[in-house]
């Protein structure tokens, strides 16, 4: 059984790989501009996580996340190299001071079932920006990315050796929240682009 986990892991990794590949490519060419903030506390907090799964036994769904975090921090790299979205609100910036503050209370929790949690409330405060951002900009994210993280995600809690809050948290809850997003992209999408539709009916034509 174990040995069929590690084979889902496996694909999980790669399925990792797959999906960042078009992600850099879309950042490189300036068609995705990931929000600095949400990648810098991504990339951070997911080395937290990544070391609490692999201590608590999570067998080879920890390298999962190991290597998201590996991504994460090199989109932040070059999302910040390529002047990624950096239209930074208020309320982006009052997320990213919440995800620090929370990161405080991770450092003097001593039992991994709170950090665990504390380590997901930070990464969910680091979407906000992102969701914010891309609420007006559906375009300026590459959806395939988020859709491909679902399934990813999804493989990664298959792939657990042990099912415990430790364990088991962080990727039920980034399933469930690249699932919401994917899904946010792709209506806003169809709404803008009914909008645009909606404009060029009422426009008279010459």
């Amino acid at each position: 059984m174990e040995q069929l986990k590690d084979v889902v892991g496996i694909v999980a990794i790669v399925l990792t790989f797959a999906g960042y590949a078009p992600y850099f490519r879309d950042v490189i060419k300036g068609k995705t501009q990931p929000h600095v903030y949400s990648w810098f506390l991504w990339g951070f907090v997911t080395f937290i996580a990544a070391a609490l799964q692999i201590s608590g036994g999570a067998g080879i769904s920890g390298l999962v996340t190991l290597t998201a975090a590996t991504m994460c921090s090199t989109v932040f790299v070059l999302g910040f190299l390529k002047k990624g979205a950096r239209d930074i609100t208020r309320s982006d910036t009052i997320f990213f001071i919440l995800g620090f503050v929370a990161l405080g209370f991770w450092l003097i929790a001593e039992q991994p079932v709170i950090s665990i949690i504390l380590v997901t409330i930070i990464d969910l405060l680091g979407f906000a920006p992102t969701i914010r951002k891309s609420w007006n900009k559906p375009y300026s994210e590459t959806v395939s990315f988020y859709l491909l993280n679902t399934v990813r995600f999804g493989l990664a809690i298959m792939a657990l050796h042990s099912y415990t809050i430790v364990t088991a948290a962080y990727p039920i809850t980034w399933a469930v929240a690249n699932g919401i997003f994917g899904a946010i992209l792709l209506i806003r999408r169809r709404q803008l682009g009914e909008f645009e539709r909606s404009s060029e009916t009422l426009t008279p034509q010459k």
